[in-house]
């Protein structure tokens, strides 16, 4: 269990620095950090746990025990604060992910990390496509088309025009 935390909460740190310029808040790898040292504890009440079982010692299983049952009741809590808190966090995300786009210009960092995005998703805007009319760089392009990483991947000769939106 130690090692499958441990990988996943390096596998998190890892991804987040391709979608960090859209999670702004530097508390983001925060549960990453946590899942890490959960880790790091498990392996340490594993071993106390098997050195318990190995020497049958009562004290020992125990003690064992009592903490297995304190790391149910803070994943439980974990769990119900997340499902609490999934629609802030939903719309913080959603808000980061517009400034992003409203400095979207085909050149800069941002737009490399939207373009990445996009096509990783399989997605076009933060909902859909029509996200797109309200940037910037749409109204400054004026050729009623969005970015060709809307474009979905399985249809050639997209050109991200609006009046074919099958192809986005």
């Amino acid at each position: 269990a130690a090692a499958g935390l441990s990988y996943v909460g390096g596998y998190v740190i890892n991804t987040y620095k391709s979608y960090d310029n859209f999670l702004q808040d530097k508390y983001a790898l925060l549960p990453a950090a946590i899942i890490l040292c959960v880790a790091a504890v498990m392996f340490i009440i594993g071993l106390i746990g098997c050195c318990a079982t190995c020497r049958e010692s009562r004290v020992g299983l125990g003690l064992f025990l009592a903490i297995i049952l304190v790391i149910f009741i803070a994943e439980v809590s974990a769990f119900v604060l997340g499902f609490v808190y999934r629609e802030k966090v939903k719309t913080d995300v959603q808000g980061s992910m517009r400034s992003v786009f409203e400095k979207y210009d085909g050149k800069n960092p941002e737009s490399d990390v939207v373009d990445y995005l996009q096509e990783q998703l399989h997605c076009c805007g933060v909902k859909n496509y029509s996200d797109w009319t309200t940037t910037q760089w749409f109204n400054s392009t004026g050729n009623d088309s969005v970015p060709l990483s809307c474009c979905r991947q399985d249809v050639k000769n997209c050109t991200g025009h609006l009046d074919e939106p099958q192809k986005l």
